[in-house]
């Protein structure tokens, strides 16, 4: 059976379907963070030295995390390429194979992270007993992957198909959940014998576990997903499971790189000792908040574009990449102006701590020249990605963030002085430098009057 002809699709690209799928996948996204944020505050407000173990755990958390989430990035394009194609009735497929995929990723992520985790802290110079303090709470952070990887097949699933407002909803509930064990559990006054940052992310289990029963609950009861082949074994397809992994290959190799130029930041950050660390999760946990604006601008930006992509439409290609790139300008532009005004009460609003507040307070001021070229950076790779340019988003990622990012960022911090502020300015040439490659390869690619191959 053919695919059926379709008219070029950009007439129908408008800035409103953008914001209109962006709005619930931003909000979505804000949940994920949402969870992050509650942890910080509960455990940074308890104690400032728990904060520490909790920002040295999620660090390679974050790195096997995020790696798992971008080899399931094909998930998403594979389902929107089949939409603007008009073959909805093959993304069932997609979905069924994308699940067990996540399945195995997560069980090998919870093997690697809670082995070899805890070796990995215990033996990269940290001071005193951060190390120590740190291994229970990675621990239990790696049980929580193989809920959240196989959630996130769901979600992307869903927000390819223009739906994003069901994951919306169930992130929010599990951060309701999130919330209730935090407060429960952190003072250490509950009873049970479990407190501070290991206490916080017991709650993070628990509430993806939720999350993970409120997304399937949802696809499941979906009338329509009978029609697109969800609860059928999908033809054997040969060719069909190497492409998802291949879309994913290239992504992940972007999130490892990224996260694990961040993680590497935040052993910097605590070679400088309690006060650094402490002072480095706050500006991060601010940055990775506001990160998830553009990031759903981007998820947005992506479904449109691969549907474009699907269609053969490459003025379609070209008008959603224009309008995601100067959504997420706007949107940046806007949030540094608001921590620039408000830089000492969000790092007050994070510890109690005067001297974490002060250098917290002075590197959320100096955050903000990254903020608008990060938020450009994640649209542009998403949008490559969706139109089959896989690889060279990780080879941009791997010159920024590798080549710029590390070493930057640890001569500015300890060799110039600088401390956390030196590891902020080595992020603002890094993110100036992916944006610049990224949005000229995406411009470079968009010259023709049809979408080329993909590539990779």
């Amino acid at each position: 059976m053919h695919a059926p002809v379709h008219p070029p699709v950009h007439a129908a690209i408008r800035l409103r379907d953008l914001l209109t799928l962006a709005a619930p996948v931003v909000l979505s996204r804000l949940g994920i963070m949402a969870m992050g944020l509650v942890d910080t505050l509960v455990v940074g407000r308890y104690s400032a030295t728990e904060l520490g173990f909790l920002a040295l755990a999620w660090a390679p958390t974050m790195v096997v995390l995020t790696t798992g989430i971008g080899l399931l990035q094909g998930v998403q394009v594979l389902t929107s390429q089949a939409i603007g194609a008009g073959r909805p009735d093959l993304t069932g497929a997609v979905l069924r194979r994308g699940l067990v995929y996540a399945f195995w990723l997560g069980i090998a992520a919870v093997v690697v992270l809670a082995g070899a985790g805890p070796v990995f802290l215990a033996h990269v110079g940290l001071d005193g007993g951060l190390a120590g303090g740190a291994a229970p709470v990675l621990r239990v952070l790696a049980l929580s992957l193989l809920p959240i990887l196989i959630v996130d097949v769901g979600i992307f699933w869903l927000e390819a198909h223009g739906r994003p407002l069901p994951g919306m909803w169930a992130m929010w509930a599990a951060n309701a959940v999130n919330l209730g064990i935090n407060l429960w559990l952190v003072p250490g006054d509950s009873g049970l014998p479990v407190a501070g940052a290991t206490a916080s992310a017991v709650a993070t289990l628990v509430s993806r576990i939720a999350l993970l029963g409120l997304v399937a609950a949802y696809v499941l009861r979906w009338p329509a997903a009978r029609g697109y082949g969800v609860t059928a074994t999908p033809p054997p397809d040969p060719a069909a499971a190497p492409a998802l992994r291949r879309i994913g290959y290239g992504a992940s190799v972007s999130y490892f790189v990224e996260t694990s130029a961040f993680g590497g930041m935040t052993i910097v950050a605590g070679w400088l000792g309690a006060t650094g660390v402490a002072a480095w999760a706050i500006v991060i946990n601010v940055a990775a908040i506001i990160f998830m604006a553009p990031l759903g601008l981007a998820t947005a930006t992506a479904v449109l574009v691969g549907r474009a992509y699907g269609a053969g439409d490459a003025a379609g290609v070209r008008r959603a990449g224009l309008l995601g790139f100067g959504a997420a300008g706007v949107l940046t532009l806007g949030v540094c102006l608001g921590i620039g005004l408000g830089a000492s009460s969000v790092a007050a609003g994070y510890t109690r701590d005067p001297a974490v507040q002060a250098v917290a307070a002075g590197a959320l001021l100096l955050s903000c020249l990254f903020y608008v070229t990060d938020g450009l950076q994640v649209v542009a790779a998403q949008a490559l990605r969706a139109r089959g340019d896989i690889w060279l988003p990780a080879a941009t990622h791997f010159v920024s963030y590798v080549g710029v990012l590390i070493p930057a960022g640890y001569v500015a911090a300890i060799p110039m002085g600088l401390g956390v502020d030196g590891i902020v300015w080595g992020t603002i040439v890094a993110s100036a430098v992916a944006a610049g490659l990224l949005l000229g390869r995406f411009f470079w690619l968009s010259r023709g009057s049809r979408p080329s191959p993909p590539a990779g």
